[in-house]
């Protein structure tokens, strides 16, 4: 399922190191380290110290991380056990969805089984509420970690915690560590492994979790409770048929599987299984998906064939930068006839610029924010300035959004 993308954009904030107009004051001692693997410890301690610096002048992406974290204040919490579905397991901690993509058929009384229109998305996956409110679990969570790391302010590290324990923790409302129901098919199957990719945002929460260090609000069994269900989850997705199946997916999913498995990984202390994906990734997912031209063949056979490419994009981006932290490098991996990440981005450029007509289906509208970030990330990877430059001229607020979004990711779609 493509919704919007969730291109981490805090991940931009990883790679530039800090954001464009930030002055920090030098440190004044030891600062805090948090424990997080997609950002930056010195980007993060660069805009501690700016927030804290009175003498500077306001900083606009500050301010908008202030102000979303205080809207950030105002969600309650949210449980898996809210939806007003029963799962085939007859247990609602069991996390629930329907496949976006699978319809009734007019030709069955019942409808049964359902067929696929890629693309088309059946308004009656509205009617579980898992999907959206895990979502907005991990947004707003790593929203207020972010901000109570950079400001200081409990209340963003209590709200944050009370999120994090009523979906995860909470023994009357939490969520069971899988997805054994997710993208489940009328009349075909209860779930299956493509519903992995509705958590691919989940490493998110890791770092959000690293940041709370320190609070008294996230206390040492909240902690060790948050590191056993990420343990049991990394677990059933290792094992579980359905976790297999992900794991053997050729496309988009199998890339945002490993993002999952390496973060979780790294997370509960599994350092050599987040290694041994990632160096499988050089061969299995980069020399696999991308051809030498750069094209990536299981994305365009989609219906939204340049939205996949970009999907898959970023999250070989993100692979790569878990690379970084974990010692194995995937941003100059190339094989013998030239497959790499450089050479899928750069496949891409004439197209999201305009220069060439995209040639494959792309049914709906292509937001083209979703790349410019990718730009100024390999602006610097790659040390090409013409991407950076490119990212300017195909969307002239990039430099805002590496600001703004580079602290708070993009809105829950």
């Amino acid at each position: 399922m493509q919704r919007r993308l969730l291109i981490p954009a805090t991940f931009l904030l990883a790679i530039l190191g800090g954001t464009q107009g930030v002055q920090a004051a030098p440190p004044k001692g030891p600062e805090p380290s948090p424990r997080v693997f997609s950002l930056s410890v010195r980007a993060l301690q660069t805009l501690r110290r700016a927030a804290a610096d009175s003498k500077a002048a306001p900083d606009p992406a500050i301010a908008q991380l202030r102000d979303d974290a205080d809207a950030a204040l105002q969600q309650p919490p949210l449980s898996v056990t809210e939806k007003s579905m029963t799962p085939p397991s007859g247990d609602k901690h069991d996390y629930l969805s329907l496949a976006p993509y699978w319809w009734p058929d007019p030709d069955k009384p019942d409808g049964l089984p359902y067929i696929r229109h890629d693309g088309k998305t059946n308004p009656e996956i509205e009617k579980l509420q898992d999907h959206q409110n895990f979502d907005k679990v991990i947004s707003k969570t790593h929203t207020l970690a972010l901000a109570y790391y950079i400001f200081g302010d409990e209340r963003y590290a209590e709200h944050a915690a009370r999120l994090l324990q009523v979906w995860f923790l909470d023994p009357q409302r939490r969520m069971n560590p899988n997805l054994e129901y997710a993208q489940g098919i009328p009349g075909i199957n209860r779930g299956r492994g493509t519903g992995l990719i509705e958590t691919r945002s989940l490493y998110r929460l890791v770092d959000a979790i690293g940041l709370l260090a320190g609070s008294k609000s996230w206390t040492a069994a909240e902690q060790k409770g948050l590191e056993d269900w990420f343990a049991k989850f990394l677990d059933w997705m290792q094992t579980s048929q359905n976790g297999r199946d992900e794991a053997a997916a050729k496309n988009n999913h199998g890339t945002y599987y490993d993002v999952q498995v390496v973060s979780f990984a790294l997370f509960v202390g599994q350092t050599a299984v987040a290694k041994q994906v990632l160096q499988t990734a050089r061969e299995k997912r980069i020399a696999l998906q991308i051809e030498a031209d750069g094209r990536q063949p299981l994305e365009l056979e989609r219906t939204k064939a340049l939205g996949y490419s970009t999907m898959n994009l970023a999250g070989l981006f993100e692979l790569a930068q878990l690379g970084d932290c974990a010692g194995v490098e995937l941003w100059n991996f190339q094989t013998s006839d030239g497959r790499s990440i450089q050479k899928a981005l750069a496949y891409l450029v004439p197209f999201v610029s305009g220069q060439q007509k995209w040639p494959y289906p792309q049914i709906v509208r292509y937001q083209v924010d979703e790349f410019s970030p990718l730009l100024a990330v390999a602006a610097v990877k790659f040390k090409e300035p013409r991407y950076k430059d490119l990212a300017l001229r195909i969307d002239p607020l990039i430099a805002r959004k590496i600001e703004v979004l580079s602290l708070v990711g993009p809105a829950t779609p």
